[in-house]
């Protein structure tokens, strides 16, 4: 064990999260997520929710500081009557780590979809709010 590192931080997701760098994106989905069909990289972390993983990664990762929006979700399909409130719950986490860099960007669900295609890692989680997804943008240490 170390010090200082979140306990649901495991020693894979740490390894990703040093091996990412500048501008890589990294996915973290809710339990419907397609994680595997997606994920150049998957990370399981079954059991755990969105909005812990996302406190424990943003303790350890900066954001992008070059782009307007270095965070993105997966926006509400037309006609569904979901209103995702886990939203406000990434937000508030973001603000507390990053308050001066915490511009959210949507993205349509297929898009959202490519776009993890393209990321460095997604980490698979047991979150069972749906349009949980996000994906954050890597910046640098300063």
């Amino acid at each position: 064990m170390l010090k200082n590192i979140p306990k649901i931080i495991s020693p894979e997701l740490l390894k990703i999260l040093m091996e990412m760098g500048h501008g890589d994106e990294i996915v973290i989905g809710d339990g419907n997520f397609p994680a595997v069909t997606c994920g150049q990289r998957v990370v399981r972390c079954d059991g755990h929710g969105v909005p812990e993983l996302l406190d424990a990664i943003m303790q350890l990762f900066p954001l992008d500081t070059y782009t307007e929006k270095p965070v993105m979700l997966m926006e509400v399909v037309k006609g569904d009557p979901v209103v995702p409130l886990i939203w406000e719950d990434y937000k508030a986490i973001i603000k507390k780590y990053e308050p001066e860099n915490c511009k959210i960007d949507m993205l349509e669900r297929f898009d959202f979809y490519e776009r993890a295609k393209n990321a460095f890692a997604v980490v698979a989680t047991g979150e069972s709010a749906i349009y949980a997804n996000i994906i954050l943008k890597k910046g640098v240490v300063k």
